[in-house]
């Protein structure tokens, strides 16, 4: 049995149906969500937003509606990452209490079906969340999860990166981009950056040794040949990217596209994995969420050797706004929304 609280309601972005942020969302009022025994309930002051949260915002692909609801989805909350203060614990959780200040998801690989993170408060498991180091703020923690992790996996567990390794990081500048150029370079590999002119500066002040301004050079018409591919952006067909792997080389397609439709980019991922039951090394990092994950990603802050890039905060109340920066495709860093005022 849950330590439960009362279940007064709380404020909440929710989501009315599909489409553009600044119509389909507005603030309003829900229930405050229930605790089960292994799960913490959290007074928000920081989330972000992710693809996932535009995916489902905008309902594009059009598929997805076949899971999360024709017409509107069936859960009305977005957001996954989460920074706050312990507010109830369940009677199986020991190791928070209230008043912690923690940080983490409640992502689940079900994206849709729980309330989410653009809320007064929200519910997450027990062991997806971490203690905040006192180093980061907010605003950084909660910035960190979804990118962090998955630039994480991605460079550590996937493509196993490390010296001697040289790894191309197209959409180098975006959320999962900055982590994982930092993080190849503190693994020890030589890293090349494809981003646009006005980020360049920001992709070299990341440690990267190379990088390509798209705007002027394709990089998948170069002579360079790479050990690992993480290919962010998804915007040339898989195979051409391919051609750049060395004979043992990687690729990771990490990105579903930004075009409409039914399908939108799902296509490029799929040929990427019937490619990968050929001769090219295809794989996919797998977003975890575990407190062994979230301590290295916080160790790798704390130490100085990896930061975290905001492209800007919004208020709650702002949280159509932040969306709509996201489905821009054009976020430097990472895009957060604060704690309602």
């Amino acid at each position: 049995m849950a330590i439960t609280t009362t279940s007064p309601t709380m404020s909440a972005i929710v989501q009315d149906g599909y489409g553009p942020p600044e119509r389909v969302l507005r603030r309003g009022r829900i229930d405050r969500p229930s605790v089960a025994d292994h799960e913490v309930l959290i007074r928000v002051r920081a989330t972000s937003v992710n693809t996932p949260d535009w995916i489902a915002v905008t309902g594009i692909p059009y598929i997805i509606r076949l899971k999360f609801g024709l017409r509107r989805p069936s859960q009305p909350v977005r957001g996954s990452d989460v920074a706050g203060v312990v507010a109830a614990v369940g009677r199986e959780v020991t190791d928070l209490e209230l008043g912690d200040e923690v940080f983490g998801s409640l992502w689940d690989g079900d994206a849709g079906k729980r309330a989410g993170t653009y809320a007064e408060f929200t519910v997450a498991p027990a062991a997806q969340l971490s203690k905040k180091p006192d180093a980061l703020s907010f605003e950084e923690a909660a910035a960190s999860v979804m990118s962090g992790l998955t630039a994480l996996t991605a460079m550590r567990e996937v493509g196993g990166v490390g010296p001697g390794k040289h790894v191309v990081i197209n959409g180098a500048s975006g959320g999962v981009g900055t982590f994982a150029v930092q993080i190849a370079k503190v693994l020890g590999a030589e890293v090349t950056g494809v981003c646009s002119t006005r980020n360049v500066e920001l992709v070299k002040s990341l440690g990267a040794d190379h990088v390509i301004d798209y705007t002027q050079q394709d990089f998948t018409h170069g002579s360079e040949r790479y050990d690992v591919i993480l290919d962010n952006v998804m915007n040339h067909p898989p195979s051409e990217t391919a051609r750049l792997l060395t004979s043992n080389g990687l690729l990771i397609p990490n990105s579903v596209g930004n075009q409409g439709g039914w399908f939108a980019g799902l296509p490029r991922m799929a040929r990427a994995a019937i490619m990968g039951r050929g001769s090219t090394d295809v794989r996919f990092a797998k977003y975890v969420v575990n407190r062994e994950n979230l301590d290295d990603l916080a160790a790798l802050v704390e130490s100085g050797d990896v930061r975290v890039v905001i492209d800007k905060v919004y208020s709650f109340d702002d949280t159509a706004s932040a969306v709509a920066h996201m489905l821009g495709h054009h976020a430097r860093g990472n895009i957060v929304v604060g704690a309602q005022d």
